[in-house]
């Protein structure tokens, strides 16, 4: 466990598993921390490098004065790949933190070697009516706070700031459009619940957007996905980083036969 100083940020991380394996970068959701992420590392940890690391206003990262923003988060990202992975890595995010990684893929597709979005949007409509309601009221902010309050440097009573900031964000933010999305190069994964938070006409129009994509929707799966069915959804992730490039042809492709051929990634991985 260390911390990298971004400007006015101590940023908070941790690195397990395996020192020669590819890294992996998991970027944790909003309200929470990377310790939602202990129940994916017996999926990960053999194969891979896995970093970890609270974003600003999360976990053991301290909040700094201002709003929060996708794109600021997505340059914290790309700072820590520079700095600490010094290098390209495979990300891995659920919901905020897939949006962070879209993003992040957007922009510097030399740091990104596969991408997988879980529970992510590409735009904030793609939230269903009334998911962010109750966030803001007793019983949520005593439950969550508690567990922020566990390792925040800026103690349980900062917590409802941050609530705050993140409604804020994720009622406006982000505003991609489907012609961003096709800027991405990295070949990706998108994975989702079938009663998740995202409308899965969302989920179907990002998959459908990004180039190199494939689609996962877990059965009997909410939002939350990613603790109620870690072995699943990480058995998902571990197959797909795994697999060699390129990977295996369909026996019969129908969006996949209208594609033009890919250019070569090997020289990335």
């Amino acid at each position: 466990m260390a911390t990298i100083q971004l400007d006015d940020l101590p940023l908070w991380y941790h690195e397990q598993g395996s020192p020669t394996g590819d890294p992996v970068v998991l970027l944790h959701s909003a309200f929470v921390d990377s310790r939602m992420f202990d129940v994916a590392l017996p999926h990960l940890d053999v194969h891979f490098r896995v970093l970890t690391f609270d974003r600003r206003a999360h976990g053991h990262t301290p909040d700094v004065g201002g709003p929060l923003s996708y794109e600021l988060m997505a340059r914290d990202t790309i700072a820590f790949l520079e700095r600490v992975v010094n290098g390209p890595a495979h990300l891995v995010g659920h919901s905020d933190g897939a949006n962070v990684a879209l993003l992040v893929a957007m922009r510097r597709p030399d740091l990104v070697r596969k991408l997988v979005p879980i529970s992510g949007n590409f735009h904030h409509e793609g939230l269903l009516p009334g998911v962010l309601e109750g966030f803001g009221e007793e019983d949520a902010l005593r439950y969550l706070g508690t567990n922020y309050g566990a390792v925040s440097p800026d103690g349980e009573q900062h917590f409802p700031t941050v609530v705050d900031k993140v409604l804020r964000m994720a009622g406006t933010q982000p505003t991609l459009t489907e012609a961003d999305l096709a800027r991405i190069t990295a070949r990706t994964l998108v994975v989702a619940g079938d009663d998740d938070a995202m409308s899965l006409e969302h989920t179907v129009a990002l998959y459908r957007a990004i180039p190199d994509a494939e689609l996962a929707i877990v059965p009997r799966a909410s939002h939350l996905l990613v603790v109620e069915r870690p072995a699943e959804v990480y058995g998902l992730v571990n197959t797909f980083l795994t697999t060699a490039e390129p990977p295996p042809p369909t026996r019969q492709p129908i969006r996949r036969a209208r594609q033009v051929s890919q250019p070569d990634r090997s020289a990335s991985r």
